[in-house]
This record gives C-alpha cells, sequence and structure tokens, in this order.
C-alpha cells in the first residue's frame, strides 16, 4: 500500500547514526545521502527517508502517528529496541513484548527517535 515514508529532523547526522542501527537490527543496509540532502533506506521494496523541512521550518513529530518496522522474530525486535536506545532514542510506551489484542497476539517494541517520532518493531507469530 506504501511507496515510502519520510520523517523530518533538525539533526541529520543524528538521526542517520539512529537510523542506521534500529534499521541494521532488521537486516538495512546504512542509508545514504542523495543531492538534496536526505537520507534513504532501500530495504525489501520500500524506502525509508530522513529529511530536513523542505519548508524551513523545525521539524516536528507528529501527534498521534506511529510508523511500524516489521520483524522477522521477538529477538529481532528487541536488537532493535536495544539499537534504537544505544543511538540516541528513547523508549515509549510499555516495555517491549507480547500484547493482546482486535489483531490477535503481537510482539512490540516502541521507540521515539531523536528528532521525537514514534516507531514500532512488529513481530507475528504463527
Amino acid at each position: 500500500m506504501f511507496s515510502h515514508v519520510m520523517v523530518g529532523t533538525n539533526d541529520i547526522d543524528k538521526s542517520k547514526t539512529f537510523y542506521d542501527a534500529v534499521l541494521g537490527a532488521l537486516g538495512a543496509k546504512p542509508g545514504f545521502t542523495d543531492d538534496k540532502g536526505r537520507v534513504i533506506y532501500m530495504h525489501n521494496g520500500a524506502l525509508f527517508m530522513i529529511t530536513k523541512p523542505i519548508d524551513g521550518q523545525p521539524a516536528t513529530p507528529a501527534n498521534g502517528g506511529t510508523i511500524g518496522f516489521a520483524a522477522t522474530s521477538s529477538d529481532q525486535a528487541d536488537a532493535w529496541h536495544a539499537a534504537g536506545i544505544t543511538h540516541g532514542g528513547t523508549t515509549c510506551e510499555d516495555p517491549p513484548g507480547y500484547r493482546e489484542g482486535g489483531f490477535g497476539k503481537l510482539y512490540l517494541a516502541y521507540l521515539r527517535d531523536p528528532a521525537g517520532n514514534k516507531l514500532c518493531a512488529l513481530y507475528r507469530p504463527a
């Protein structure tokens, strides 16, 4: 359904360090910078990008927004979470773990990136 996701940041270098770590924990290669200064990650047919806002205003996180990343196991979600904490992210929501809900049993790990964007690694067990 989605072709790409882009989030804003006020500090490209700090955000690149963070996303190289958390997306690397999911198997993605480090991001590369294009001629407009955006950092681009390509993995499993999807694009994730970070940029300074093109309107010149400060970047702010989306209130109520969450970006979800697919994990292949609970261990991978935990590695994603640990990489994020180590590289400038902060934990939010409940600690990583299984939750039951309308979508069945899910393993969820939540972080905020250095710019305040809310992220989630999600593993759906068989």
